[in-house]
Order: C-alpha cells, then sequence, then structure tokens
C-alpha cells in the first residue's frame, strides 16, 4: 500500500458529505491507497461504511490540532472546511490541506477555503461559483458523485412505513422539547404502511433542507398542481422542524394529495412507488445525489432547467426539464403536467445506462485517479508521507 490519505470528517451525522467520504476511500482502496479518517467521536456509523483496510481514529477538535501538527508530508482531505489555523498546521508540519466543496458559494463567504491548497468541486455549478468568488486553487475536474444504493435498494414488494419527518437539532430548546412530545404523540395515531394512490406519482426523495428550497418551489408549483388533479405528491425523506413546517404550508392548495413518509431505510423502495422524482431549486444545491439516484432506479427526473441538474440529467432520455418557475409564474411546470397526463414519459433503457456510465463506481476511481496525479504533480504529497 502506498502512503496513506487523511480524510477529516467532524460531523456528527450522515448526509451528503458523509456520502463522499465513504466514496473517496473506496475509490482510493481500490488505487491501492489506504485511508485515515479522522472523525467525530459520537460518529457511529463510520466502520460500517468505509473499506476494511481504513482506519478511523476518533478525536475533539483539540485532538485533531494537535495530530495535524505531527503529519509530515502528507495529503490531507477536508470534508468540512475548518478554520484557517487548521491548515496553518498543517502547512508549518509540511504536509498539504485539500478540501471538498459540497456547496456552492454564490451566496456564501469563500474566505474558508482561502487557505487550501486545493479545492476539488463536486459540480461544474460548484466550481463556476468557487471561480465567480475568486478561488483559483480549484481541481480542473468537477469530482461527480456515484448512483450508489448499496444495502438501499428495496423494490416495489418491500412495505413501506410512515416514519418521523423531523430531524431534531437537539441544541435548540424548542427542538428538545418537540422530540419528546413528538413521539408520544405518533404513538397515539396509527401505523400507516404505504398504498398506492390511483393517478401519477411525482416524489421528493431527499433531506428536506433549506438549501433544497422545497418550500419556496411549492408555493409557485402547488397552485399549478390545484389545477391537475391527476397528479399527487409523495414526500419520503425529513428535514428540521421549520423546513417541515414550511413546505406543509406551500402544500396547502394540495393538502389532500399530498402525504409524508418520513426517512426511509430502504430507498430503492420509495424510488419504486413514484413516477417521477421532482428536485428543488438549483442555485444552491451541489449536485444531487438523490437525482442520481433516481436515474438509476429508471425513475425519470423532472427538474429546473438550470445547473447542476442540467450536468446529470440527459434531456429526453433520463428526465424532462421546465423553466424556472419563479420566471414564468410556474407555465412550464403546467405545460409538462399537461404532456405527462397524455403522455408519460419513460426513460430509454440503453440510453439511460449510456449516460449512468459517467456516475459508476469505476468512473469516479477514474476521476480521483486522476486528482492523485494532479497532487502529486502539485508537490503536495511526498512519498515519505504517513
Amino acid at each position: 500500500m502506498a502512503t496513506p490519505c487523511y480524510q477529516v470528517n467532524l460531523q456528527r451525522g450522515f448526509g451528503g458529505g458523509e456520502v463522499y467520504t465513504a466514496f473517496f476511500a473506496r475509490a482510493l482502496q481500490a488505487l491501492g491507497i489506504r485511508s485515515v479518517l479522522f472523525a467525530h467521536p459520537e460518529a457511529a456509523h463510520w466502520r460500517a461504511r468505509l473499506p476494511e483496510a481504513a482506519q478511523v481514529i476518533p478525536v475533539s477538535a483539540t485532538q485533531l490540532a494537535q495530530r495535524l501538527a505531527a503529519l509530515r508530508g502528507a495529503w490531507v482531505v477536508f470534508h468540512t472546511p475548518l478554520p484557517g489555523d487548521a491548515v496553518a498546521a498543517l502547512h508549518r508540519a509540511g504536509a498539504s490541506a485539500t478540501a471538498f466543496a459540497h456547496m456552492p458559494v454564490y451566496d456564501r463567504n469563500p474566505a474558508v477555503l482561502e487557505p487550501y491548497d486545493l479545492v476539488i468541486p463536486v459540480s461544474q455549478h460548484v466550481a463556476d461559483s468557487l471561480r465567480a468568488r475568486g478561488l483559483s486553487r480549484v481541481h480542473a475536474e468537477p469530482l461527480y458523485g456515484i448512483a450508489d444504493l448499496r444495502g438501499r435498494r428495496g423494490d416495489r414488494a418491500t412495505p413501506l412505513l410512515r416514519n418521523s419527518v423531523y430531524d431534531w437539532d437537539r441544541r435548540k430548546l424548542r427542538d428538545r422539547l418537540l422530540s419528546h412530545a413528538h413521539p408520544m404523540l405518533r404513538r397515539l395515531r396509527p401505523q400507516l404502511t404505504f398504498t398506492p394512490r390511483p393517478g401519477i406519482a411525482l416524489g421528493i426523495v431527499s433531506r428536506l433542507t433549506p438549501i433544497k428550497q422545497f418550500a419556496l418551489l411549492f408555493r409557485h408549483l402547488a397552485p399549478v398542481l390545484a389545477r391537475f388533479p391527476a397528479f399527487h405528491l409523495e414526500v419520503f425523506g425529513s428535514g428540521g422542524y421549520a423546513s417541515v413546517r414550511d413546505l406543509r404550508a406551500a402544500l396547502a392548495p394540495i393538502r389532500a394529495r399530498a402525504r409524508f413518509w418520513g426517512e426511509q431505510r430502504e430507498v430503492g423502495a420509495a424510488y419504486a412507488r413514484i413516477d417521477y422524482l421532482l428536485t428543488g431549486l438549483p442555485e444552491k444545491e451541489a449536485l444531487g445525489l438523490n437525482v442520481l439516484e433516481a436515474q438509476a432506479c429508471g425513475v425519470p427526473v423532472l427538474a429546473v432547467e438550470a445547473p447542476p441538474f442540467t450536468e446529470i440529467v440527459a434531456a429526453g432520455v433520463s428526465g424532462l426539464f421546465y423553466p424556472d418557475p419563479r420566471r414564468d409564474a410556474g407555465a412550464g411546470f403546467a405545460a409538462l403536467l399537461a404532456r405527462l397526463a397524455e403522455r408519460p414519459f419513460r426513460p430509454e433503457p440503453a440510453a439511460a445506462a449510456a449516460h449512468l456510465q459517467r456516475f459508476s463506481e469505476a468512473a469516479f476511481t477514474a476521476r480521483v485517479e486522476r486528482l492523485v496525479a494532479e497532487v502529486r504533480r502539485r508537490g503536495l504529497w511526498t512519498a515519505e508521507a504517513g
């Protein structure tokens, strides 16, 4: 094995950045490079997600600083950028710091990324946002993710139960109180199992986070959907209290046709229950791993015609686009619904499969191999590291 690549991910939960950490570790192992991950002590999920040869080292913020200061000539990859003093400690040790950019920075302060020797965007949309904000040390090739459903496939025969739609933030007093009250209230309600409804099922299969902007999207789309009774909405995913509250309010015009099912472990079974996946709004989205998953399951995607969705959906092959409803009051979406009500759209299997090869594990590993070559060319990783 070559000298290790050190990764840093101090998140407690498991979201998109953590999925990338696992993708990246698997690709490095395929290239003969072992991963050493510095992780939050409360993050118990890593051992089941990483390759067997990967090492997980639980660290506090103080311990991490000490660890980083002891590295020599190492390549350290951050999935959540840390303050500049952490990068400075690495540089003093003769090591380099690379940061994944998991979010576009058009409306964010890019200063946190400025100290890093190299920034890796996960889409061209993210790369363009980095360069637009003056960052120059940006890896030229976006590190697109993988349509990966391992351990989460399921199918139409897999039962789906209604779960909680809330991710409680226990740092907030309101959420701490509700996190105790809500399970008791749920126990008073009958347990619901998913049953299909007549008509055309649009679906959200996603965490209900602010970056998706679902509430804002449906303030424009729900009045349009109200005019098309053949369509209904199934929501698979959970989010913070405010995100769920605001989405429910936006869906008021179609309240009787919108059902919330909470987070589903076997997410493939959720895709099997819908006819079309609806994305959120584009500008705050980095890539859309759920969009890749839906296409891998043969579910066509309906998305606003803008990056990053135009990078990962093949128009007329694996999905269809419509104009941003904030610009045309939903007229383009209405035209799309009218078309689908009259003539359903189904992906062409061979063309869709060819499109998805760009987002296969083999393609991701090839991109990581080119990244490693670039890191070595820049002198950011020496043979004596580790």
